[in-house]
């Protein structure tokens, strides 16, 4: 990877990272369908704006392919992580987020942009190990609440992860922004239901709307912009890596910003999610215990 894709890439995780203390902040006061909403609502006005400024065309022509990419990358993802976040912290959000690597691996594994080794299967298994203590030997108690919640997260980093390989080949027929710019009011259609469903109940404070205008603006609009300029140039797994760094910059942000506490057990997990993520992307620790050879498809 050249040295000015993993420093953009330094820079994208740290505001990822910062996103999960932010989704914890204004999920629970405007509600997790209204908060995401008006994140995707947000990025969308800033990035229509420099559409306009850069004289990109919308693709729309394209709709059916942006509506897919903006369920998988943006709406979906987003409005999961806002329900889980009503009651899991935002250090194991971000933990449990780094299984997007895992779900990438399958789905560029079916597009046909990587091989599945014995390595990487291996990194899935100890990716769920890791998840499982995140979340049953926390500092926390694992409630069925909180388990729930994990779950919840997790599906969101199906989503996402899923969703990266489909970008990639995006990327051949569009122009980052205009996918970005796509995708982000694909997402507004998609969650104006919810969102005004948590219209009413909503409590608009200033620290929730705070919150909600740096996720819209930063995390959302500039950074998922920066995203795709960088899968443009890199292969959908390296540019993943971004989710190994946006980890540790969420539990980082979480201790110390919100004084989030920290076990041992959620530190193992940590680790072993962070070792499965290296295994999945073919960077093997491993390598003289463990064959990288392709694992051929079975006969049907």
């Amino acid at each position: 990877m050249q040295r000015k894709y993993f420093f953009q890439l330094v820079l994208l995780s740290s505001l990822w990272g910062a996103s999960f203390i932010l989704t914890r902040i204004a999920a629970p006061q405007l509600g997790p369908n209204l908060s995401s909403g008006l994140r995707m609502a947000l990025a969308t006005v800033v990035l229509a704006v420099i559409m306009r400024a850069l004289k990109h065309p919308w693709p729309f022509t394209h709709w059916k392919e942006l509506l897919l990419l903006g369920f998988l990358g943006v709406a979906g993802p987003h409005v999961l992580y806002s329900w889980a976040a009503l009651t899991l912290p935002a250090g194991y959000a971000a933990l449990l987020s780094v299984t997007a690597v895992l779900f990438g691996a399958f789905a560029s594994a079916l597009l046909k942009e990587e091989t599945l080794t014995r390595g990487k299967l291996a990194g899935c298994f100890v990716g769920l190990v890791g998840a499982a203590l995140v979340v049953r030997l926390g500092p926390v108690e694992p409630t069925p609440a909180l388990i729930f919640s994990a779950l919840v997260a997790m599906l969101a980093a199906a989503l996402s992860g899923t969703a990266t390989p489909f970008i990639k080949r995006a990327t051949t027929r569009m122009q980052p922004l205009s996918i970005t710019a796509g995708m982000h009011a694909a997402a507004v259609l998609l969650m104006l239901p919810g969102a005004l469903y948590d219209l009413p109940q909503a409590h608009f404070s200033l620290q929730a709307l705070g919150a909600v205008f740096v996720l819209g603006v930063a995390t959302s609009g500039f950074a998922y912009w920066l995203f795709i300029r960088i899968i443009q140039h890199i292969p959908p797994m390296a540019s993943m890596s971004a989710n190994f760094l946006s980890t540790g910059f969420g539990v980082f942000w979480a201790v110390v910003l919100l004084g989030e506490p920290v076990g041992l057990a959620m530190a193992f997990g940590g680790v072993l999610i962070l070792l499965a993520c290296l295994l999945v992307s073919n960077h093997n620790p491993l390598r003289r215990w463990l064959s990288n050879e392709v694992i051929p498809p079975q006969a049907s």
